[in-house]
């Protein structure tokens, strides 16, 4: 028998009930991704990468098929998996340091009080986030309180840390500085990450495999691209090889078809 994948989504089909009756989101999606891989999910809008990474975080249960993490089944979500929102979802009464503290506690493993308030300081301070922690959600800006984000999760110690297009509501010097935090995160902790995003280049610069979706209903994976590119990486350095033009065409192109031929999408 094969032995399964880290995390592996086995013949998943997601349907929603609705007045008209069941929207099929996603059709038997099969996906492995191995320990330590980072995946970015790219699609149109209403291509199911939302629905697909909240099955995977247990939100939403497969109407069909089975994920399995690390030989576990998921049904239902958990703290071996965390989740960064494009909304942080900061409590704005707790402080920086207090936010992250709320989900170590739920995360102990037998940690004391001390190691606890350490550790919580040691993420904020991989997010270069560690002078801000006395300060609250409002006393800090947008991309701060992403970096905050980031840091609970990974406080968390996640065996998946799934992300739903975390930069999108950021400007671009904001969104470049914490792609590079992402990488040098990958680089430091060797996550398996799965992460949505509608931005191309940021798909081929922070991933090991872009997941291209078919147009929805019914979306499938319609293409599993390698990226090809040394780590760590250094976005002035790959943005001029090969290997990151051919990964760019390619995810352009395959959009490009299926905007201008939604047909395809089946």
């Amino acid at each position: 028998m094969k032995q399964r994948s880290y995390l592996a989504l086995e013949g998943v089909s997601v349907e929603f009930p609705t007045k008209n009756g069941l929207f099929c989101a996603l059709d038997r999606i099969d996906l492995n991704i191995e320990k330590g891989q980072f995946v970015a999910l790219i699609g149109h809008s209403g291509c199911g990468k939302s629905t697909l990474l909240n099955a995977v975080a247990g939100l939403n249960r497969p109407t069909r098929g089975v994920i399995f993490l690390d030989g576990d089944v998921i049904d239902r979500p958990g703290p071996d998996r965390a989740v960064v929102f494009q909304d942080h979802s900061l409590l704005p009464w707790l402080t920086v340091e207090e936010n992250v503290a709320l989900a170590v506690s739920k995360t102990a493993n037998g940690k004391s009080k001390a190691e606890q308030k350490d550790w919580v300081q040691h993420n904020l301070e991989l997010v270069q986030m560690g002078h801000a922690a006395k300060k609250r959600p409002g006393e800090i800006s947008g991309g701060m309180k992403q970096r905050v984000g980031i840091a609970r999760a990974i406080a968390m110690q996640p065996r998946v840390l799934l992300m739903d297009e975390p930069f999108g509501a950021l400007d671009a010097l904001t969104r470049a500085a914490l792609q590079d935090v992402v990488m040098e995160l990958q680089a430091r902790l060797n996550n398996t990450v799965l992460m949505i995003t509608h931005d191309v280049d940021e798909a081929v610069l922070l991933s090991d495999r872009v997941v291209m979706m078919t147009n929805g209903p019914a979306a499938r994976i319609g293409q599993d691209l390698a990226v090809d590119l040394p780590r760590p990486r250094d976005r002035l350095s790959v943005i001029d090889l090969p290997n990151y033009a051919h990964a760019r065409s390619e995810i352009i192109h395959f959009l490009h078809e299926r905007y201008r031929n939604p047909a395809q999408a089946a």
